[in-house]
């Protein structure tokens, strides 16, 4: 940016928003701006190093001969008259290999070297390269000279950690192009590794790495032109957590949400669904949470195993904003976090994106639309805030790329509304959005039920849509068996709220068997343990397994005459049915509580397990 023409001036500061006046050029008319263009801010004050700052900012409205633009930084220090200088270019980040295991601030500056250079008090107005320049990787071409290709085609990959990252022709390239020249070996991210010619007969050279603006999804030019397809989500995206998976399931390339109050659990549910769910890469991006929960995020990663070999950090990119740190720059983080899964989605795989959370990401908008004087909505956050969350859960979703190979973007957004209140203008607005709602209650979590998801509250509009996958992987009757029990759920809190007016003597033996019911399903099936090697993470067919028996044992048990027997069948019912949960499939345990459950219930044994007893 040094050698960049001084364009414009700053003429005003408001904290981090700051008005620039245009220059003129050597003709009298003023340089040309656009909206959403990077400018950098240049104090003539500088620090007491002497280096030069560079304030990174973003158009965010222009009129005639001035603009407005959002600092991603602390603005102190800026004065007026001090000169500022065009990019030319949007927000963007760096796509290329070496982003699995970074972790990022909301613009992509690697904190980690950015740590290791500076301290740990990061300073500001550094120009650092979102991916490290020094590293080689072993490219191998795909194509051979003269190969005729369009954007988002491959021309060849590198072995990045475990995964085939694939090289491909930038998104933004216009109709066909031909291989001039290309190589193989070992090089880094910005040596040439081909050269193309256009459709006007310019040669151009390609790297392993190229720009995207985060605010343009990077399939919409090849949607458009067709070279890639947007597809039906049609197979659930497992999590292992049982309540989920059974009666709330995500579609993969599906939404969800996951608002709730303080202390209901949303950071351990968000660790083990980004452990155990069966997808390949994860991105986190902490938009605007406490400093102390972003620590823990940025320390536990790296440590947690990962259950499919190494460290989860091996297949995780972190993109954390705290709420100390400026506002413009939470607002663009969970940009930068989608358009990097967006990225490997268009690779063919399956990217989970958590993003805790968007209520803060919503604060950020509304506090630099306050500070533009805009006409505000309901609870001060701008008019256009159901059409930004709309728009940002819509780059979700299933595509099959280029080549026919199916990735997919999941996004999870977890939200904090003040007291758990659900009726406030974020999470309304979310729920008109997301497909899978799963609701925390303040009152589960304080019974200690995990996860703390509140089943009466909580849906889930992909059980229907996933009925196929369910017919075809479990068994036909799988949706309508999951609503029943989920309307057992139902018919249960009824019965709890009739006994908490009248007591046990007030309801019937009928509405008391209900209730026992549900409180046994509730405790066996919907509540986990999250630190249990073998409760915390249950595969779909030990949950259809479980959820079939449970089925049975509640419906097909012995006559129960009186609410005492009742009361005690469903005690030793519940006690041998979490004794199970913790038992590994197949051990002597598994075997022994399996046996106690049928002959409580008065089950005869499955045939398998009749073979195994015999074993034993």
């Amino acid at each position: 940016m040094k050698d960049a023409q001084i364009t414009a001036r700053v003429a005003g500061v408001r904290d981090d928003i700051v008005t620039i006046r245009l220059e003129a050029d050597e003709r009298g008319k003023l340089f040309p701006l656009v909206k959403n263009e990077v400018v950098y801010i240049c104090p003539t004050r500088t620090p007491d190093d002497g280096r030069q700052e560079f304030l990174q900012a973003e158009v965010l409205r222009v009129r005639h001969g001035e603009a407005d633009v959002q600092v991603f930084e602390n603005t102190r220090g800026v004065a007026i008259g001090d000169p500022v200088r065009q990019s030319g270019q949007m927000l963007s980040v760096t796509l290329g290999p070496g982003l699995l295991g970074e972790v990022y601030d909301g613009l992509q500056s690697p904190l980690e070297q950015i740590a290791t250079q500076h301290g740990f008090f990061l300073p500001r107005g550094l120009q650092v390269e979102g991916i490290d320049t020094q590293k080689q990787w072993a490219f191998q071409p795909s194509v051979k000279v003269g190969a005729r290709l369009k954007a988002g085609d491959p021309i060849g990959q590198v072995q990045e950690g475990r995964f085939k990252h694939k090289i491909m022709v930038p998104f933004a390239q216009v109709g066909e192009v031909e291989i001039t020249w290309i190589q193989e070996g070992t090089f880094t991210v910005d040596t040439a590794v081909a050269r193309f010619r256009d459709r006007h007969g310019d040669e151009k050279e390609m790297t392993m790495q190229q720009k995207w603006p985060v605010r343009i999804p990077v399939s919409q030019p090849l949607l458009a032109q067709r070279f890639s397809e947007r597809r039906y989500p049609d197979e659930p995206m497992l999590t292992s957590i049982r309540l989920i998976d059974t009666f709330f399931p995500v579609a993969k390339g599906g939404t969800a949400c996951i608002p709730g109050p303080f202390g209901a659990g949303k950071t351990v549910l968000q660790n083990l669904i980004s452990r155990f769910s069966d997808v390949d890469i994860v991105v986190i991006v902490a938009c605007g949470e406490r400093a102390g929960e972003v620590v823990e995020t940025i320390t536990e990663f790296p440590a947690l195993p990962d259950p499919k070999g190494g460290t989860l950090m091996d297949r995780t990119i972190i993109i954390c904003n705290t709420s100390s740190m400026p506002v413009a720059a939470r607002e663009a983080s969970i940009y930068t976090g989608i358009t990097l899964s967006e990225y490997y989605r268009q690779m063919g795989y399956n990217v989970l994106v958590i993003a805790d959370s968007t209520s803060r990401w919503a604060q950020a908008m509304r506090e630099t639309s306050g500070r533009l004087e805009e006409i505000p909505g309901e609870e001060a956050f701008p008019a256009y805030l159901d059409s930004s969350i709309r728009a940002l859960y819509e780059r979700a979703g299933l595509i099959a790329n280029n080549e026919g190979e199916l990735g997919s973007l999941t996004l999870i957004g977890t939200v904090s509304p003040a007291g758990g209140n659900f009726e406030e203008p974020v999470t309304q607005s979310t729920l008109r959005t997301v497909k899978t709602f799963l609701g925390l209650s303040a009152d589960r979590a304080y019974k200690r039920a995990y996860p703390a998801v509140d089943p009466l509250i909580s849906w889930s509009r992909y059980l229907d849509q996933l009925s196929e996958w369910y017919g075809e992987n479990l068994s036909e009757n799988w949706v309508n068996n999951v609503k029943k029990m989920h309307n057992l759920l139902l018919q249960g809190e009824e019965m709890q709220q009739m006994m908490q007016v009248t007591g046990e003597e007030g309801v019937t033996l009928g509405d008391f068997l209900i209730f026992n019911r549900a409180q046994c399903l509730d405790q066996v099936y919907l509540q986990q343990d999250a630190f249990d090697d073998v409760d915390g993470s249950t595969s779909m067919q030990r949950q259809q397994t479980m959820f079939a028996l449970l089925q049975r044992c509640l419906f097909e048990h012995p006559p129960l005459p009186e609410k005492d027997t009742i009361r005690e069948h469903f005690t030793r019912l519940t006690s041998a049915f979490k004794n199970l949960n913790y038992s590994a499939e197949g051990s002597p345990d598994y075997q022994r509580y399996w046996k106690e459950i049928h002959q409580l219930s008065g089950l005869v044994l499955p045939k398998v397990a009749e073979a195994e007893e015999e074993q034993d």
